[in-house]
């Protein structure tokens, strides 16, 4: 189908089901501000297509979204206005999502890292590959937890557990992420995307009113959880991205990443 997102998301029709995929697989789908400004409007766009009854959301090569892009936070260091933006856009996205009339299943194909797996969870059926894992790795990169982790996981998972995984950065393996709410099965990494739309095309069958209603009503809960939440968290990480401690760890990462791609030349 025509649409202005590409080439950073692909939008396949599948009958009444439109497949999203992310497409920067160069970069594990990590999002970049083009990349992120089309996950912010591609929602309202969906949503506009009269004949669209379901969406399924994956990614394209070996991972789901390797979330933030970590030369794109050092853009963001000396730019303020460009960091608003993004901040701003990263509550947009998290409300655009649950605010979205059409039933979204994930289909979490490799890594989804930050972003990624907050908008993998941030979905109404999480299918998970075998391979796969989850991972909110904000603290541990210097930044506060704002875009989806810390606003939605104690609802998903309980308080305890999401403090836990949160202020640990710890990785959820598929397993795990089924055990803890965040995932809704796991499948044989072969059968995923098969899978997923199989799901998807049953819950394009359901009646559109019906669905779409239950979902909003469900998402209420969700939406009230995060009101004030998000706001101080996002202020906070607009903040962190001054820290000395983020940017220490940054610039290590991009360090260890060109000397590894240096020695495989």
């Amino acid at each position: 189908m025509d649409h202005p997102f590409a080439p950073e998301l692909l939008i396949e029709e599948i009958g009444a089901v439109r497949l999203v995929t992310l497409n920067r697989p160069e970069a594990m789908n990590a999002t970049n501000e083009a990349l992120h400004g089309a996950l912010i409007g591609v929602w309202k766009h969906l949503a506009a297509d009269p004949d669209a009854r379901a969406v399924v959301l994956t990614g394209a090569g070996r991972a789901f979204s390797a979330g933030g892009d970590m030369e794109h936070f050092v853009e963001l260091w000396n730019d303020p206005a460009s960091r608003q933006k993004e901040i701003d856009g990263a509550g947009q996205l998290l409300r655009e999502i649950l605010a979205f009339p059409l039933p979204l299943v994930a289909a979490v194909n490799g890594p989804a890292v930050g972003l990624g797996c907050n908008l993998a969870a941030s979905s109404d059926v999480v299918l998970i590959a075998e391979s796969a894992f989850l991972q909110d790795p904000h603290v541990g990169v210097g930044l506060t937890a704002a875009d989806g982790g810390a606003p939605t996981w104690p609802l998903l998972m309980g308080m305890l557990r999401a403090k836990e995984y949160l202020l640990t950065s710890k990785r959820i393996p598929a397993a795990t992420a089924v055990e803890l709410g965040l995932a809704t099965r796991m499948v044989p990494d072969a059968d995923l995307l098969a899978e997923a739309v199989k799901v998807a095309e049953r819950l394009a069958a359901q009646p559109p009113q019906a669905i779409q209603s239950t979902k909003r009503a469900l998402n209420m809960h969700l939406e009230r959880a995060i009101s004030g939440v998000i706001e101080y968290a996002l202020s906070e990480e607009f903040k962190s991205f001054d820290t000395s401690e983020h940017q220490a760890l940054v610039t290590s990462f991009l360090e260890r990443s060109k000397q590894k791609s240096a020695a495989s030349a």
